[in-house]
Parts: C-alpha cells; sequence; structure tokens
C-alpha cells in the first residue's frame, strides 16, 4: 500500500513541476523577447519550432509564420522588432490553461502587447495562443506557437476552443 501511495504521489508531483516548468517557458517569453536576448527568444522553441502569430504577412510586412531558430533568430535580431522595443513594448502571455500528455503539452490562452504611446500605454494587440510543448532534454520547448488576432474571426476562437476544461 505505501509503495502505490508513493507512487501515485510521485506521479503528481512530475505533473506538478511539468505544468511549472511550462508556465515558466511561456512566461518568459515576454521578458526575452522586450530584452532582445535573441539567442534565449529563440531557444524557447525547438529547432524546428514553428511560431505561427497571424497567417499570411504581418501588418510590418513581414512573413509571419517562423520555422527554426535561424528564423526566430532574424525577427528577435530584425529593424522591425527593434523599433518595437526601443519605443516601448510589453509581450505579455497571460497564464495559460496547461494539459501535460506525457511527453507532450497544449497550453491554450492569451497574449496582448502593450505599446508606449505619449501618455501611458495601449493594447496594441490582443490573440488567442495555442502552444504545443514537448519535453526535450533541455526541458519543455516550443513545438509551435500559433497566435490570432482578436479580431472577431472565427480563427481565434477556433484556438480557443483547443482549451480543455479544468476538471
Amino acid at each position: 500500500m505505501d509503495e502505490e501511495r508513493f507512487a501515485a504521489l510521485e506521479a503528481r508531483m512530475r505533473a506538478a513541476e511539468d505544468q511549472l516548468e511550462i508556465a515558466r517557458l511561456l512566461m518568459a517569453y515576454g521578458p526575452l523577447a522586450d530584452s532582445g536576448a535573441v539567442q534565449k527568444a529563440a531557444e524557447l522553441w525547438t529547432e524546428q519550432g514553428i511560431y505561427d502569430y497571424r497567417g499570411g504577412v504581418s501588418e510590418f510586412g513581414t512573413p509571419d509564420r517562423l520555422e527554426g531558430h535561424d528564423a526566430l533568430k532574424a525577427m528577435y535580431a530584425g529593424s522591425v522588432h527593434h523599433e518595437l522595443i526601443h519605443s516601448g513594448s510589453g509581450h505579455v502571455t497571460l497564464m495559460p490553461s496547461i494539459t501535460v500528455h506525457g511527453e507532450t503539452a497544449d497550453a491554450t490562452g492569451y497574449c496582448i502587447l502593450l505599446r508606449k504611446a505619449e501618455e501611458g500605454w495601449i493594447v496594441a494587440r490582443a490573440s488567442a495562443c495555442h502552444w504545443t510543448l514537448k519535453r526535450t532534454p533541455k526541458g519543455w520547448r516550443i513545438v509551435e506557437r500559433v497566435n490570432r488576432l482578436l479580431d472577431g474571426s472565427e480563427a481565434p476562437r477556433d484556438l480557443l476552443r483547443k482549451m480543455v476544461p479544468v476538471t
């Protein structure tokens, strides 16, 4: 009986640790993006990780589906991103719902982009987000992140429906 209880406790502890590690990984995105930490921001993803942040071409005229560390680093090091962070920005990930499936996980929630305005800050962009993650030798990493602007269309609602209800 004690072995069963210990095994159950160990499994619960592992699940809690996975949730915490994933939350920390996702919450690190904004500070890394806003501080200009190009390499560290790219390393949140797997080597072939995908960042699909709108579908099509962004409002900045840049591709908005990036694949792999080199593409991610190019975006973070690019003039559009540097102009954004040097004019005052805050990439904010709100705490998502995280579901772990053994060696993979899904997270669903919201992200906002704050921009410095003459008088304070404005919400420049609000998105529904879905992350697919996997456990790697370096810890949890993002396999794919999909953002869809909360613009009234069906696409962001489709992402939000991926959220697993809390039981």
